[in-house]
């Protein structure tokens, strides 16, 4: 029994050996793509390799590349969740108002906002292991029900006035160690451990066995239902952890937060390698991919291009990342 319970994780091994490597080829030329674009950058304009334009890429992609750490377990089960946007701006306005009206310290505001996305993302998890719905209609669902209750509680006001409790986690002076803002290390942090899960953990390989063919993996002793439940949750988590830093700086708390934020997480998930099919990515792929993200996003602005290039270039990497993945899985299926 014990043999039959891995032969997932072997043979999603055999079949996409691409997951059992280190570093896999397409992050080693999304690193070249990243190294090309800064030399060029360097070159082109004065202000791109400089410490506080660097500091802002880092800090502004942080939030997508933290949740992007949790969608890759997602999209590598074969699923998605578009509803991150919304869960963030509910965990947002909550912790906003406690902060503001409540007067909560750090550690509370913490807690609250980790709570609050758990408990988004288990009910995205539950509705999709045991509904069996697929993944897209339920959190396109619930995008649009968590978008209502942030507005709800919102109360068609923007949140002003909020204090700078979780400064440490914001983009100022405070918000730094080592001139590295503690935003991105928290993303290094928790990126370092669901790689080594998602790499060495057995049940963390039996993800890779569930995004290949999850009736499978079921019929294999793998317990889909669980491990699915579980990696919404931990993106509703990152998602909680992602709304601290973006209201970290405090001030004001807009009704629009996190609007979009989904497409912009995909994109950093999808140009760093992962499957969209499921059955094969990384959490490095994914941290590389947002950072292509941001450098993108930061060239259009130090340039003075117009801020529509921004989704065209990214669209155009996404378009090239999903034509790499189809051709590489045709190809194994010919094999």
């Amino acid at each position: 029994m014990a043999t039959t319970m891995t032969s997932p994780a072997r043979s999603g091994a055999k079949t996409r050996r691409v997951t059992a490597r280190a570093v896999e080829g397409q992050e080693l030329a999304l690193a070249g793509v990243l190294a090309v674009l800064w030399l060029v950058l360097s070159l082109v304009t004065d202000t791109f390799l400089t410490t506080s334009n660097l500091q802002n890429i880092l800090f502004t992609v942080a939030p997508i590349a933290l949740i992007g750490i949790g969608m890759t377990a997602v999209i590598v089960t074969a699923g998605i969740d578009v509803s991150v946007g919304s869960s963030l701006a509910v965990a947002a306005v909550i912790v906003a108002k406690l902060l503001r009206d409540a007067g909560v310290n750090a550690p509370t505001a913490l807690l609250v906002a980790v709570g609050v996305g758990a408990v988004l993302g288990l009910i995205n998890g539950v509705v999709v292991a045991y509904g069996r719905i697929h993944a897209i209609i339920v959190t396109f669902g619930t995008l649009n029900l968590f978008r209502f209750i942030s507005l709800r509680i919102f109360d068609s006001q923007q949140v002003t006035g909020v204090p700078d409790t979780l400064e440490f986690l914001g983009g100022g002076a405070a918000g730094r160690t080592l001139g590295v803002p503690n935003a991105w290390w928290l993303v290094m942090a928790v990126g370092a451990l669901v790689w080594l899960y998602m790499r060495y953990a057995p049940t963390g390989r039996h993800l890779y066995a569930i995004g290949g063919d999850a009736t499978a993996a079921r019929l294999a002793g793998v317990q889909v239902e669980r491990r699915l439940v579980a990696v919404y949750t931990l993106t509703g988590v990152l998602v909680g952890l992602a709304a601290c830093i973006s209201i970290g700086g405090g001030g004001l708390v807009q009704q629009n937060i996190g609007t979009g934020l989904e497409l912009q997480v995909i994109a950093a998930v999808v140009i760093g390698g992962t499957s969209i099919i499921g059955g094969r990515g990384t959490v490095l792929g994914t941290l590389l991919g947002a950072l292509l993200v941001g450098t993108v996003t930061s060239a259009v602005t130090l340039l003075q291009w117009p801020s529509e290039l921004t989704a065209l270039f990214i669209g155009i990497f996404i378009l090239i990342a999903v034509g790499v993945d189809l051709i590489r899985e045709r190809r194994r299926r010919s094999r």
